[in-house]
Protein backbone atom coordinates (compact mmCIF):
# COMPACT_ATOMS: atom_id res chain seq x y z
CA UNK A 1 0.00 0.00 0.00
CA UNK A 2 1.44 3.15 -0.87
CA UNK A 3 1.78 5.50 2.26
CA UNK A 4 1.77 8.82 0.56
CA UNK A 5 -1.39 9.28 1.41
CA UNK A 6 -0.71 9.74 5.23
CA UNK A 7 1.52 13.39 4.51
CA UNK A 8 -1.57 15.13 4.29
CA UNK A 9 -2.96 12.80 7.38
CA UNK A 10 0.48 14.49 9.49
CA UNK A 11 0.85 18.70 8.48
CA UNK A 12 4.68 19.35 8.77
CA UNK A 13 3.04 22.44 11.14
CA UNK A 14 1.68 19.79 13.98
CA UNK A 15 3.68 19.03 16.80
CA UNK A 16 5.70 16.00 16.51
CA UNK A 17 4.74 13.77 19.47
CA UNK A 18 1.31 13.74 17.63
CA UNK A 19 3.14 12.62 14.39
CA UNK A 20 4.61 9.90 16.26
CA UNK A 21 2.06 9.04 17.89
CA UNK A 22 0.00 8.41 14.78
CA UNK A 23 3.16 6.06 13.40
CA UNK A 24 2.51 4.00 16.56
CA UNK A 25 -1.11 3.58 16.08
CA UNK A 26 -0.61 2.82 12.42
CA UNK A 27 2.14 0.26 12.82
CA UNK A 28 0.39 -1.71 15.89
CA UNK A 29 -2.04 -2.90 13.13
CA UNK A 30 1.11 -4.48 11.79
CA UNK A 31 1.64 -7.60 14.22
CA UNK A 32 -1.52 -9.00 12.85
CA UNK A 33 -0.40 -9.37 9.49
CA UNK A 34 0.07 -12.68 8.04
CA UNK A 35 2.99 -14.51 5.86
CA UNK A 36 1.33 -13.78 2.85
CA UNK A 37 1.71 -9.89 3.63
CA UNK A 38 5.36 -10.63 2.82
CA UNK A 39 4.78 -11.08 -0.83
CA UNK A 40 4.76 -7.41 -1.37
CA UNK A 41 8.53 -7.65 -0.65
CA UNK A 42 9.65 -11.37 -1.05
CA UNK A 43 13.32 -10.00 -1.30
CA UNK A 44 13.55 -8.26 1.95
CA UNK A 45 14.95 -10.91 4.27
CA UNK A 46 17.80 -12.16 4.69
CA UNK A 47 20.08 -11.74 8.18
CA UNK A 48 23.84 -11.84 6.98
CA UNK A 49 25.82 -9.76 4.07
CA UNK A 50 25.99 -11.15 1.02
CA UNK A 51 29.64 -9.94 0.72
CA UNK A 52 32.87 -11.87 1.70
CA UNK A 53 33.80 -10.74 5.41
CA UNK A 54 37.28 -10.91 5.48
CA UNK A 55 40.13 -9.52 7.51
CA UNK A 56 39.76 -5.89 6.92
CA UNK A 57 36.07 -5.86 8.85
CA UNK A 58 38.69 -6.38 11.74
CA UNK A 59 39.38 -2.90 11.49
CA UNK A 60 36.13 -1.71 12.06
CA UNK A 61 34.63 -0.60 15.20
CA UNK A 62 31.07 -0.47 15.30
CA UNK A 63 28.18 -0.06 17.69
CA UNK A 64 24.63 1.07 18.40
CA UNK A 65 23.53 4.82 18.25
CA UNK A 66 20.99 7.08 19.22
CA UNK A 67 20.49 10.63 17.55
CA UNK A 68 17.52 12.90 18.47
CA UNK A 69 14.26 14.04 15.97
CA UNK A 70 11.66 15.91 18.17
CA UNK A 71 10.49 14.25 20.82
CA UNK A 72 11.67 10.94 19.29
CA UNK A 73 15.10 8.74 20.27
CA UNK A 74 16.06 6.95 16.52
CA UNK A 75 18.28 4.09 16.86
CA UNK A 76 21.16 3.35 14.51
CA UNK A 77 23.82 1.26 13.50
CA UNK A 78 27.37 3.19 13.48
CA UNK A 79 30.33 1.64 11.94
CA UNK A 80 34.03 3.49 10.81
CA UNK A 81 37.63 2.49 10.24
CA UNK A 82 39.78 2.41 13.52
CA UNK A 83 41.50 5.75 14.62
CA UNK A 84 40.70 9.66 14.88
CA UNK A 85 40.88 10.80 11.50
CA UNK A 86 38.02 12.18 9.41
CA UNK A 87 36.63 10.11 6.86
CA UNK A 88 34.07 10.31 4.01
CA UNK A 89 30.14 9.05 5.55
CA UNK A 90 27.62 7.00 3.91
CA UNK A 91 23.78 7.32 5.12
CA UNK A 92 22.61 3.32 4.84
CA UNK A 93 18.73 3.31 4.18
CA UNK A 94 17.40 0.02 4.87
CA UNK A 95 14.43 -2.12 2.71
CA UNK A 96 11.27 -3.18 3.66
CA UNK A 97 13.64 -5.96 6.08
CA UNK A 98 14.27 -3.01 8.04
CA UNK A 99 17.45 -2.37 10.36
CA UNK A 100 18.58 -6.15 10.14
CA UNK A 101 21.76 -8.01 10.32
CA UNK A 102 22.39 -7.99 6.61
CA UNK A 103 22.01 -3.74 6.51
CA UNK A 104 24.74 -4.02 9.30
CA UNK A 105 27.05 -5.95 7.91
CA UNK A 106 26.94 -3.69 4.73
CA UNK A 107 27.52 -0.82 6.84
CA UNK A 108 30.74 -2.56 8.22
CA UNK A 109 31.49 -3.44 4.94
CA UNK A 110 31.14 0.79 4.00
CA UNK A 111 33.65 1.09 7.08
CA UNK A 112 36.00 -1.59 6.47
CA UNK A 113 36.61 0.54 2.45
CA UNK A 114 37.32 3.74 4.69
CA UNK A 115 33.84 5.24 5.17
CA UNK A 116 31.84 6.50 8.17
CA UNK A 117 28.65 4.34 7.93
CA UNK A 118 25.15 4.82 9.85
CA UNK A 119 21.99 2.89 8.97
CA UNK A 120 19.54 4.69 11.18
CA UNK A 121 16.43 2.16 11.98
CA UNK A 122 13.29 4.18 10.26
CA UNK A 123 10.70 1.79 12.52
CA UNK A 124 12.14 3.35 15.76
CA UNK A 125 8.89 5.84 16.27
CA UNK A 126 6.78 2.25 16.75
CA UNK A 127 10.06 0.65 19.48
CA UNK A 128 12.14 -0.39 16.42
CA UNK A 129 12.59 -3.70 13.67
CA UNK A 130 13.41 -6.07 16.61
CA UNK A 131 9.76 -5.22 17.99
CA UNK A 132 8.14 -7.05 14.59
CA UNK A 133 8.68 -10.28 13.74
CA UNK A 134 9.05 -11.75 10.13
CA UNK A 135 6.44 -10.55 7.92
CA UNK A 136 5.56 -8.48 10.81
CA UNK A 137 8.50 -5.99 9.45
CA UNK A 138 8.07 -5.07 5.94
CA UNK A 139 4.30 -4.75 6.69
CA UNK A 140 5.53 -1.98 9.36
CA UNK A 141 7.70 -0.76 7.15
CA UNK A 142 5.23 0.01 4.63
CA UNK A 143 3.07 1.99 7.03
CA UNK A 144 5.98 4.51 8.09
CA UNK A 145 4.38 7.92 7.07
CA UNK A 146 6.92 9.12 4.05
CA UNK A 147 7.25 12.95 5.71
CA UNK A 148 8.32 11.16 9.27
CA UNK A 149 10.68 8.67 7.27
CA UNK A 150 12.45 11.42 5.68
CA UNK A 151 12.80 13.56 8.56
CA UNK A 152 14.01 11.18 10.38
CA UNK A 153 16.69 10.56 7.46
CA UNK A 154 17.69 14.12 7.25
CA UNK A 155 18.21 14.27 11.03
CA UNK A 156 20.77 11.37 10.88
CA UNK A 157 22.10 13.57 7.66
CA UNK A 158 22.87 16.44 10.22
CA UNK A 159 23.99 13.69 12.98
CA UNK A 160 26.83 12.60 10.20
CA UNK A 161 27.38 16.56 9.68
CA UNK A 162 28.24 16.71 13.52
CA UNK A 163 30.80 13.70 13.97
CA UNK A 164 34.24 14.43 14.58
CA UNK A 165 35.25 11.53 12.43
CA UNK A 166 33.06 13.07 9.30
CA UNK A 167 33.94 14.93 6.62
CA UNK A 168 31.12 16.88 6.39
CA UNK A 169 31.71 17.86 2.37
CA UNK A 170 31.32 14.15 1.51
CA UNK A 171 28.56 12.71 2.90
CA UNK A 172 27.14 10.37 0.44
CA UNK A 173 23.58 8.30 0.76
CA UNK A 174 22.98 4.53 -0.61
CA UNK A 175 19.62 3.24 -0.14
CA UNK A 176 17.36 -0.52 -0.73
CA UNK A 177 14.66 -1.00 -2.58
CA UNK A 178 11.96 0.82 -0.51
CA UNK A 179 14.77 2.80 0.75
CA UNK A 180 17.06 3.82 -2.67
CA UNK A 181 13.36 5.63 -3.26
CA UNK A 182 13.99 7.84 0.18
CA UNK A 183 17.22 8.24 -1.27
CA UNK A 184 16.75 9.86 -4.08
CA UNK A 185 14.42 12.18 -2.41
CA UNK A 186 16.91 12.81 0.14
CA UNK A 187 18.68 14.30 -2.59
CA UNK A 188 16.45 16.56 -3.58
CA UNK A 189 16.21 17.61 0.07
CA UNK A 190 19.91 18.48 0.83
CA UNK A 191 21.96 20.11 -1.38
CA UNK A 192 24.81 19.32 0.76
CA UNK A 193 24.43 15.63 -0.51
CA UNK A 194 28.01 14.41 -1.94
CA UNK A 195 26.53 11.31 -4.14
CA UNK A 196 23.66 9.36 -3.78
CA UNK A 197 23.41 5.70 -4.86
CA UNK A 198 19.82 3.95 -5.06
CA UNK A 199 19.17 -0.40 -6.12
CA UNK A 200 16.02 -1.48 -7.56
CA UNK A 201 14.14 1.52 -6.74
CA UNK A 202 11.34 3.53 -8.33
CA UNK A 203 11.74 7.37 -9.32
CA UNK A 204 10.31 10.48 -6.98
CA UNK A 205 7.88 11.48 -9.29
CA UNK A 206 8.78 15.07 -7.94
CA UNK A 207 11.94 17.12 -6.74
CA UNK A 208 14.04 16.17 -9.89
CA UNK A 209 15.01 19.71 -10.32
CA UNK A 210 16.23 20.53 -6.86
CA UNK A 211 18.52 17.24 -6.87
CA UNK A 212 22.39 18.29 -6.84
CA UNK A 213 24.55 15.22 -5.68
CA UNK A 214 25.08 13.05 -8.72
CA UNK A 215 23.07 9.56 -8.70
CA UNK A 216 24.06 6.14 -9.38
CA UNK A 217 20.89 3.48 -9.97
CA UNK A 218 22.05 -0.55 -9.92
CA UNK A 219 18.91 -2.13 -11.73
CA UNK A 220 17.59 -5.63 -11.67
CA UNK A 221 16.60 -6.73 -15.42
CA UNK A 222 13.77 -8.50 -14.41
CA UNK A 223 12.44 -6.03 -11.65
CA UNK A 224 9.28 -5.12 -13.66
CA UNK A 225 8.21 -2.81 -10.81
CA UNK A 226 11.30 -0.22 -11.60
CA UNK A 227 13.85 -0.82 -13.83
CA UNK A 228 11.53 0.78 -16.81
CA UNK A 229 12.04 4.12 -14.86
CA UNK A 230 16.03 4.07 -16.21
CA UNK A 231 15.62 5.39 -19.46
CA UNK A 232 12.84 8.20 -18.65
CA UNK A 233 14.64 9.15 -15.50
CA UNK A 234 18.03 9.30 -17.29
CA UNK A 235 15.96 11.67 -19.71
CA UNK A 236 14.25 13.94 -17.56
CA UNK A 237 17.78 14.10 -15.52
CA UNK A 238 19.62 14.89 -18.30
CA UNK A 239 17.09 17.70 -19.82
CA UNK A 240 17.19 19.61 -16.00
CA UNK A 241 21.33 18.92 -16.58
CA UNK A 242 21.49 16.44 -13.56
CA UNK A 243 24.00 14.02 -12.98
CA UNK A 244 22.85 10.31 -13.54
CA UNK A 245 23.90 6.93 -14.49
CA UNK A 246 22.57 3.61 -13.93
CA UNK A 247 23.31 0.08 -14.60
CA UNK A 248 20.91 -2.70 -15.79
CA UNK A 249 22.29 -6.45 -14.37
CA UNK A 250 20.97 -9.08 -16.84
CA UNK A 251 19.04 -11.91 -15.95
CA UNK A 252 18.70 -10.60 -12.06
CA UNK A 253 15.79 -9.54 -9.71
CA UNK A 254 15.31 -6.62 -7.71
CA UNK A 255 16.42 -8.22 -4.23
CA UNK A 256 19.90 -9.62 -5.95
CA UNK A 257 22.35 -7.93 -3.37
CA UNK A 258 20.31 -9.33 -0.59
CA UNK A 259 20.93 -12.70 0.95
CA UNK A 260 17.78 -14.59 0.18
CA UNK A 261 16.07 -16.14 -2.76
CA UNK A 262 16.96 -13.81 -5.10
CA UNK A 263 20.80 -13.27 -4.44
CA UNK A 264 22.80 -13.17 -7.09
CA UNK A 265 26.67 -13.19 -6.11
CA UNK A 266 28.21 -11.89 -9.73
CA UNK A 267 25.81 -9.06 -9.82
CA UNK A 268 25.95 -7.82 -5.99
CA UNK A 269 30.13 -8.11 -6.38
CA UNK A 270 29.95 -5.92 -9.45
CA UNK A 271 27.28 -3.34 -8.09
CA UNK A 272 29.51 -3.30 -5.09
CA UNK A 273 32.67 -2.34 -6.68
CA UNK A 274 30.63 0.52 -9.08
CA UNK A 275 29.35 1.81 -5.87
CA UNK A 276 32.84 1.91 -4.26
CA UNK A 277 34.03 3.36 -7.33
CA UNK A 278 31.18 5.89 -7.53
CA UNK A 279 31.20 6.56 -3.95
CA UNK A 280 35.28 7.65 -4.10
CA UNK A 281 35.02 9.57 -7.27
Amino acid sequence: MDSSFLHELVPCQENKLARRKLLKSLLAVASGYTAARLLLDPYAVGASSPLPQDAAVANVDADTIHYSFGETQIEGYLAKPKGDSKYPAILVIHDRAGLNGSVRDVTKRFAAEGFVAMAPDLLSGAGGTGKFKGPEVAAAVNRIPINIGLDDLKAGFEYLQKNPNVDPQKISVVGFGWGGWRAFSLASMEPDLYRTVVFYASTPVNGLEDVHAPVLANYAQFDFRNTGNAIPTRNQMKELGKKFSYFDYPNTYAGFFSPGPRFDSDAAKLAWSRTLDFLRS
